[in-house]
């Protein structure tokens, strides 16, 4: 089976050149995109319309519900599964995304690491609010060294997850990524491509995209995930232009203001998805759109 890896920033052309890529090959496209596993977020992230996903197979797409905290585990467990059918059916399968630790869990393996309930995950998060993530990492230092030498001390979400592996567990998350799943795919095997556009264009087609978000209605469907009352702190509420309409929606800013606020949230992390790759994904080939 021929496994095609796609990644590249947001709004950098990865979802229309794996359309095209599978219905040359007639294969089957899985989403390695964190938040476009939320049924919620069809618009404000971008996911494929009803008519391009009826014209290939695309799964992991649209299957969480947005309340569900959703892992790197859950879902590299899950493409593992859908890359196994698709061997047996002897068909390609376009894994294509801009989320890097589902590429990263697919081609490198996962640590096993076990359920972290909501009391520590909660008290962590608070600490991290409090003290702030300079702290934590001092504290990780010295209860995961070899995991804190990898992450900056700025870098909150793992530092905070890290931390809670190691008071949950009793092991820190070196330990169980020793002790892990193994990769999906073989790397060495697969296609791997980044697509890296000028940084001008980009940043012209992040305005353009935002700009069709908002006609094609994501403020009204931003509007029914606010109405849930949901935890601000779940990652779908925090996908890139949500924070921001949901302020509109309260009459803190105007829409102009909120759409200036989701254009540049998602700036800068297309500088954060290239950094990363480059820093943690090397072998790929990178390509202009």
């Amino acid at each position: 089976m021929q496994v095609i890896l796609i990644a590249g920033p947001t709004a950098s052309g990865k979802s229309a050149l794996a359309l095209a890529l599978a219905e040359k090959l007639g294969g089957v496209i899985v989403n390695a995109d964190s938040m476009q596993v939320y049924r919620d977020l069809r618009v404000i992230t971008a996911r494929p319309t009803p008519d391009q996903e009826a014209l290939r197979p695309h799964v992991l797409y649209g299957h969480v519900d947005a309340a569900v905290r959703y892992s790197v585990g859950a879902w590299s467990a899950a493409a593992g599964a859908v890359l196994a059918a698709a061997a047996r059916d002897v068909r390609p399968a376009i894994v294509v995304g801009g989320t890097g630790l589902y590429f990263e869990s697919l081609t490198k393996g996962l640590a096993a690491v076990p359920p972290i309930s909501e009391d520590i995950r909660a008290a962590v998060r608070a600490r991290l609010v409090a003290e702030g993530p300079v702290a934590l990492h001092a504290e990780l230092a010295r209860a995961d060294p070899a995991t804190a030498q990898r992450l900056m001390p700025g870098d909150r979400s793992r530092i905070a997850r890290a931390l809670e592996v190691v008071l949950a567990t009793g092991r820190s998350l070196s330990d169980w990524h020793r002790d892990g799943m193994p990769p999906a795919v073989d790397a060495s095997r697969a296609i791997k491509v980044f697509l890296t556009p000028k940084r001008a264009e980009l940043q012209r087609r992040i305005e353009t995209r935002f700009a069709a978000m908002l006609a094609a209605g994501a403020l009204d469907e931003v509007r029914s995930l606010a109405a849930r009352g949901l935890d601000s702190a779940l990652p779908a509420m925090k996908a890139h232009g949500v924070p921001w309409l949901i302020r509109h929606l309260a009459g803190e800013i105007s829409l102009a203001e909120a759409a200036l606020g989701g254009v540049r949230d998602t700036w800068r992390y297309t500088k954060r998805q290239d950094t990363w790759f480059r820093n943690r994904m090397p072998g790929w080939c990178w390509i202009e759109p």
